[in-house]
């Protein structure tokens, strides 16, 4: 799936369109208890499978936060820029989690670049990312990150 460009001139060309999909990445309990554990937030419905179990998803889930932080992890599955040195985050316009994502579940993305800038040696791409859990249709995150490569 890994998508490779060789300048990232050649990105420019595809504003408006969806150039790359990540390969999946499994969320599971004992990643959902390190991101518990690293920032302090250990909601009942994250932790405590026994309780969730009972409670309105039917079993623990990540964090939306935890599916925002794997960001890096599935944009470098799919896609490299042959001449780029480094990139750097530079935030989020805006992000949305309209749907949970169980323990256990696969979750993958698809990317969609919204806008290319040039700025000084380099380029500030906005890229809507669609992350989905294998098997729904319904999106677990949206979310429209500003990169900024430099070649």
């Amino acid at each position: 799936m890994m998508r490779r460009f060789a300048r990232l001139a050649n990105l420019a060309g595809f504003v408006g369109q969806e150039f790359a999909r990540s390969e999946p990445v499994v969320i599971d309990q004992a990643r959902i208890d390190a991101f518990a554990l690293a920032t302090e937030d250990r909601q009942w419905i994250h932790i405590d499978p026994g309780r969730a179990a009972q409670g309105p998803f039917g079993a623990t889930i990540a964090h939306g936060f935890l599916t925002l932080s794997l960001l890096p992890r599935l944009m470098e599955s799919s896609f490299a820029i042959d001449d780029v040195r480094m990139g750097v985050n530079y935030g989020v316009n805006r992000v949305r989690f309209p749907a949970p994502v169980p323990a256990g579940s696969a979750v993958a993305a698809r990317f969609k670049l919204l806008s290319f800038e040039p700025i000084d040696g380099g380029a500030q791409l906005t890229i809507e990312a669609t992350i989905e859990r294998d098997g729904h249709g319904k999106p677990v995150c949206v979310v429209e990150q500003v990169v900024r490569q430099y070649t």
